[in-house]
């Protein structure tokens, strides 16, 4: 492993070759180190949460795999993400689901979840000095297993479920206001036919008028994003989503909130790159799910692929960064846990500067004089430039492990507490 003399003169190095761009590196990584990626707690223990009553996962939902370790109290998770967060560079944040609350052995319905199920994940949270967000968690419960929440035509099923969503949003502005941060809330329902239906107008329009009462509670948005998540199809929802792309678009424009773009929630030959230029005419911020389908929704570990890649480049290219809020969305059983959370978020990050130090003026006169050739030879070029002694750089001055390490780190963590986890 190369040593910190080694670390620093290559990076004087690629400092000098992105200079020749016009590309001023130390403004890059001081730029990265602001962007935080929220990481998301589901990927700890597969989905699970801390429901006194936590069973099998509904809503098409499925974590494959049974790698040993998995965190089974709220202090574990909370010490498995302490650890995962040191081997990330930059200040995150941490995307908690409802069912992730301290509960204290009893039952606890979702339409009965109060701040102070959360409040030892704030007081966490103030401790390693990051913000939180939150989702209600519309699945994988009793009143869900019809595969309607908030448009099912049962109005006591619906009548829960607002609740459930009011609630979430209460909690959601108290994190964000303890935090002094503004906390995302995002709703996903599983709701939809595995079969051909006659009336997807009448479920859509009771979609409506549900998520028309939960957003009627009033909550100081100082503290609060208000977030919504379409989905192409799910397990069992594969012909109908009620909502879908277009309901959720048109809902987030008209009422002003935020539209949850998850990677993997779209046809696969759709890619989130080309959406966020036209969404965000119309949206003052979007959500950002970064996950990685693998022919189907099927949340990947993410990866630095080229879509990942051109989604950043996006983010960066039509200054959309400060208007957008990145988390990630994935959760893989078959692997250790933490590495899945270093390598995605990691991943998230390299993009991220990849994109940051693409002389964006150089690029933008080339295609604006109609040079096309230029353009396309600058990012061929760009390519080869030494991003890895950049990013290198950037881990040594924010204390996390460089290149490999962090699977060192990992791995020593395996055997000192995880292993010891029946």
């Amino acid at each position: 492993m190369a040593t910190e003399s080694v670390i620093e003169r290559r990076y004087s190095e690629a400092k000098d070759a992105y200079a020749e761009w016009g590309v001023d590196t130390d403004k890059v990584i001081a730029r990265l180190a602001t962007i935080p990626i929220s990481l998301h707690c589901w990927q700890g223990d597969d989905v699970g949460g801390f429901e006194t009553s936590s069973g099998q996962l509904g809503g098409g939902i499925m974590a494959t795999g049974n790698y040993p370790g998995k965190a089974r109290t709220p202090a574990e998770l909370r010490q498995d993400l302490e650890r995962a967060l040191s081997l990330i560079p930059g200040k995150h944040r941490l995307n908690l689901h409802a069912i992730y609350g301290e509960f204290g052995g009893q039952p606890v319905d979702r339409d009965q979840i109060d701040i102070a199920h959360f409040q030892g994940w704030i007081d966490w949270a103030k401790k390693q000095g990051i913000g939180l967000d939150f989702n209600p968690t519309c699945f994988s419960h009793p009143k869900a297993a019809a595969g309607f929440t908030l448009s099912s035509l049962d109005p006591e099923i619906r009548a829960f479920w607002i609740e459930h969503c009011k609630r979430s949003r209460r909690i959601a502005a108290e994190m964000g206001r303890q935090l002094g941060s503004p906390a995302v809330n995002n709703i996903w329902i599983p709701d939809g036919y595995k079969d051909l239906p006659i009336d997807r107008n009448r479920h859509r329009a009771l979609l409506r008028e549900s998520l028309d009462a939960i957003f009627a509670d009033p909550v100081d948005p100082t503290w609060l994003r208000d977030a919504v998540e379409p989905k192409l199809f799910g397990i069992g929802s594969e012909a109908c989503v009620i909502g879908s792309a277009e309901f959720y678009l048109a809902y987030a424009v008209r009422n002003h909130k935020l539209l949850c773009l998850d990677t993997g929630h779209f046809h696969p030959t759709e890619v989130v790159s080309d959406k966020l230029s036209s969404v965000m005419l119309y949206l003052d911020e979007v959500l950002l799910h970064v996950s990685r389908g693998v022919r189907w929704d099927s949340d990947h570990v993410v990866i630095l692929n080229e879509e990942l890649v051109a989604i950043a480049q996006e983010l960066v290219r039509n200054d959309l960064v400060d208007r957008t809020h990145i988390g990630l969305d994935f959760f893989d059983a078959s692997i250790n846990r933490l590495a899945a959370w270093a390598i995605g978020t990691r991943a998230m990050l390299k993009a991220l500067l990849l994109a940051l130090l693409e002389p964006g003026d150089k690029l933008r006169d080339c295609e604006q004089r109609g040079d096309y050739a230029a353009r396309l030879g600058l990012l061929e070029e760009l390519k080869s430039m030494p991003f890895g002694a950049v990013w290198d750089y950037y881990c040594q001055t924010q204390g996390a492990p460089i290149g490999r390490q962090w699977l060192d780190n990992v791995r020593q963590y395996e055997r000192a507490v995880l292993d010891k986890r029946s």
